[in-house]
This record gives structure tokens, C-alpha cells and sequence, in this order.
């Protein structure tokens, strides 16, 4: 089973996107970082790898994907509130990225979201106690 895990993204401006997800709190592990890429903490075992563009190709078997034009993949982040939810998609927001649909309450789970500097989609949820198995 794995101990860790550690999501790799391209990104335009590797600085922009440091700058953007500080303003969301989370932080960078300098040790993983120089001017192609930064390991991102986004929980005790979950790291994102935000890496230029270029530097990513050099890992990937396809070119990078265009997020503004085709989700190649959605990350959701389990928050301790809907407060926290909608703290963090406005602070996304006032940073440079967008919403790409509205909150959504399901009752046991409160949903929002929103895509990043270079249009990756971060969907962040709080669930209830209740909710169904």
C-alpha cells in the first residue's frame, strides 16, 4: 500500500503558482524546489508537484495536457468546514483563479470549487458525520 502520494502538475509560471496556492496557505518544501519545479504540502502524505511545463514533459510519455481546454483530472480536498470550503475557493478566486460552477449542499456534504492559475480543477468538500456509507 502506498505511504504517500505525490500529484504532478504542469504549470505556465512556476513563481504565479506559488504565489497563488500560498495565498490559499498551503506550503513549499524547499528542498524539491528550484527554478522547474516545488513540492507543494497538501497534507501529512499528499504532495503536488508543480513543475514547468517543460520539465514535466520530461517525465510524461504524452505532452502535457491544456487544463483550460480538457480536465485531465479532478482534485478534491476534504476540508474541516463549509466555512473552510468557502474560505479557500474565495481566496482562489481573489488570487487570479475562478469558480467553474456554484456551491452545491447535498446535506451530509457541502461541495465547491475552483480551477487554478493554469486551469486545474480543485473541487473542496466538507462532509457531515452522516454521511451515507
Amino acid at each position: 500500500m502506498a505511504r504517500q502520494i505525490f500529484v504532478n502538475l504542469p504549470v505556465a509560471d512556476l513563481a504565479a503558482s506559488i504565489a497563488f496556492f500560498t495565498r490559499l496557505g498551503f506550503s513549499f518544501n524547499p528542498e524539491f524546489t528550484d527554478d522547474t519545479a516545488t513540492c507543494m504540502t497538501v497534507g501529512e502524505n499528499i504532495f503536488a508537484m508543480l513543475l514547468t511545463r517543460e520539465r514535466f514533459a520530461g517525465f510524461a510519455p504524452h505532452p502535457p495536457a491544456d487544463a483550460r481546454a480538457a480536465t485531465e483530472v479532478l482534485l478534491a480536498l476534504q476540508l474541516e468546514s463549509r466555512a473552510a470550503v468557502e474560505a479557500m475557493v474565495k481566496a482562489a478566486v481573489a488570487a487570479g483563479g475562478n469558480t467553474y460552477s456554484s456551491p452545491q449542499d447535498h446535506g451530509f456534504m457541502f461541495q465547491h470549487g475552483f480551477q487554478d492559475l493554469d486551469g486545474h480543477v480543485w473541487e473542496v468538500f466538507h462532509m457531515t458525520a452522516d454521511a451515507p456509507a
